[in-house]
């Protein structure tokens, strides 16, 4: 019996900490694994899923820049990180019989396809995982602001941000204990609290589209079929 998805089509944004798993550093192919499988689980209910993939657990550009590295420089060297996170979770998603492709902001040839909006919605209409690597293709973007871009060119219903915690607090739970879980934000106060949903950028852009957010952890197993199923988890920004 399948369950009745709650969104047709979705923009699943993970940062890449998700895959270092317990390494601190790096791709862990047992979670990238892991990730695939929950990943194969809606497309078994027939959720058409797009990707969007950080590239934070081997290259933090701002960082980078922060240390005397000129901006532009780290911030495509960290597109490119993102670009090899988003191999391996291809490579992992196809091992469970999960059609994938990638689809880059800067053109590799030999490595994925270049980012068409038309190819892109194609590849989703026949079912296809799409992952899309590169970030916008410019720097001083994050990828947050790409999930959100992509999300929005591909008439996406809602964009999924996958993290380590269960959702937006006031503060962060595993410093403060007596930090409170919002159920339900408005863009609008996301923005005016700094709380640490997206960046401004890609909130701004999801306000003018009203574009639904919805933050839940990715790290407890099935809670993605449970977002794209309606299930209450996490915290849901809107207009």
């Amino acid at each position: 019996m399948k369950s009745n998805p709650a969104y047709q089509r979705v923009v699943l944004k993970l940062s890449g900490e998700v895959l270092q798993g317990r390494q601190g550093y790096g791709i862990d192919p047992e979670q990238v694994r892991s990730i695939a499988y929950q990943i194969k689980e809606i497309r078994e209910i027939e959720v058409q899923v797009a990707l969007v993939i950080g590239g934070g657990n081997l290259f933090r550009g701002q960082a980078a820049a922060e240390q005397g590295m000129d901006r532009s420089t780290a911030d495509y060297i960290g597109m490119l990180a993102t670009v090899i996170n988003s191999l391996a979770l291809q490579d992992a998603l196809e091992k469970q019989g999960v059609h994938t492709r990638v689809l880059t902001a800067i053109e590799m040839r030999q490595l994925a396809e270049p980012y068409i909006r038309r190819r892109a919605i194609r590849h989703l209409e026949k079912g296809r995982v799409v992952i899309f690597a590169g970030g916008t293709g410019n720097p001083y973007f994050t990828t947050d602001t790409t999930a959100a871009l992509r999300a929005i060119e591909i008439n996406a219903d809602v964009i999924l941000k996958a993290t380590k915690v269960d959702g937006v607090y006031t503060a962060d739970p595993q410093k403060n204990p007596k930090a409170r879980k919002f159920e339900k934000l408005k863009y609008l106060e996301v923005l005016k609290k700094q709380l640490k949903v997206m960046d401004a950028t890609a909130i701004s852009l999801c306000m003018d589209n009203q574009l639904p957010i919805i933050v839940f952890n990715l790290l407890k197993k099935g809670n993605i079929k449970k977002v794209i199923t309606g299930q209450k988890i996490g915290t849901q920004v809107v207009a």
